[in-house]
């Protein structure tokens, strides 16, 4: 396990920041309280980002082995760029790729639904992950962050808590001119045992269920085009935009700077509130395929909450199941 001290570049349990929150008593007995209460809620989340610094000095040390995996998880639309070719041209040193495609539920009829436990269990094995392996994980999209959150969230979900983004990118690493490799990793295969967390995947039939409870609140990362229905589903066919009833738009690209990076935890606990986002209440994540919707996981997470589920269906899987009265579009107005 690669660590470092509390709250430094590297560290492996990391204390996250939380908001104050509401009704804070006076006093000293009950300030001490609180810290310690948030002190024990700090040791359980490991730390969800990493820096270039601090991984190109990994490298460098020669630390990548069992203990330390770098995956390059990135994918693009079909006609776009190609994920692997560009992996075989140029890498993180010691880094293996993460074919989401192959990483899947390749039977279902909707988008990147997730693997079996066996499958995610063999797929990560062979990349020489086990249950004791720090992974970090980041991907070449220009915002310089797009699949790697859906990756540390898979991660998670198959009960794995020792995983990183790398924060800033491929991106970013290229820019600041630190080192890379044409040659392919070959890690010796590991074990890895996967055990599926319930409590961090919702299905079509929990989101149905919870426009009547309202236990959720439900938070929507594509584009506001997408979400209101004014805009089209890229790359898609018999999928028209929309969103569903009583759910609540926030872009993932917002959650970064304009270099790439993952904005602070006070910036972002500030986007929730502002959109009246409670992060003391239970939250479901979604978008058009469960994708980018692990943005929305992230940034709750680096703001101290752990506990965002993903809805792995998301639109892709709604739309067409969902009865028409559930789903809130400006699409067919706007075209007619």
């Amino acid at each position: 396990m690669v660590r470092a001290g509390r709250g430094g570049v590297g560290s492996g349990f990391e204390p996250a920041n939380f908001s104050s929150g509401q009704g804070r008593a006076p006093g000293r007995r009950r300030g001490r309280v609180m810290r310690r209460a948030e002190t024990m809620v700090h040791q359980v989340l490991y730390r969800a980002l990493v820096s270039t610094k601090w991984l190109a000095e990994s490298v460098r040390a020669g630390k990548l082995g069992p203990g330390l995996r770098v995956l390059d998880a990135s994918w693009y639309s079909p006609g776009t760029r190609e994920a692997r070719k560009e992996y075989l041209e140029r890498h993180v040193p010691g880094a293996s790729f993460f074919d989401i495609e192959e990483c899947r539920n390749t039977a279902s009829p909707y988008e990147m639904m997730l693997p079996s436990e066996a499958h995610f269990a063999d797929y990560v094995g062979r990349l020489g992950i086990s249950n004791q392996t720090h992974v970090v994980v980041y991907d070449g999209d220009n915002l310089g962050c797009f699949y790697a959150p859906r990756v540390w969230w898979m991660f998670r979900v198959f009960g794995h808590r020792t995983v990183s983004v790398l924060n800033g990118g491929f991106r970013n690493w290229l820019k600041e001119g630190h080192p890379v490799t044409s040659e392919p990793s070959r890690p010796e295969p590991a074990v890895f045992k996967a055990t599926l967390d319930r409590s961090l995947l919702k299905t079509y039939e929990q989101v149905l269920e919870n426009l009547e409870s309202k236990r959720f609140q439900l938070v929507d990362s594509r584009s506001q085009g997408r979400y209101l229905g004014t805009e089209p589903e890229p790359d898609a066919v018999g999928l028209d935009p929309g969103h569903i009833r009583g759910s609540v738009n926030m872009p993932f690209m917002d959650f970064l700077t304009a270099d790439g990076f993952e904005k602070s935890p006070e910036e972002l606990r500030a986007m929730f509130e502002a959109k009246k986002v409670n992060l003391a209440q239970p939250l479901i994540a979604m978008c058009r395929k469960g994708v980018t919707a692990c943005h929305i996981a992230l940034a709750a997470y680096l703001c101290g909450k752990p506990d965002v589920a993903v809805y792995d269906g998301s639109w892709s899987e709604w739309f067409r199941r969902a009865p028409p009265e559930t789903r809130v579009s400006q699409w067919k107005r706007e075209k007619a």
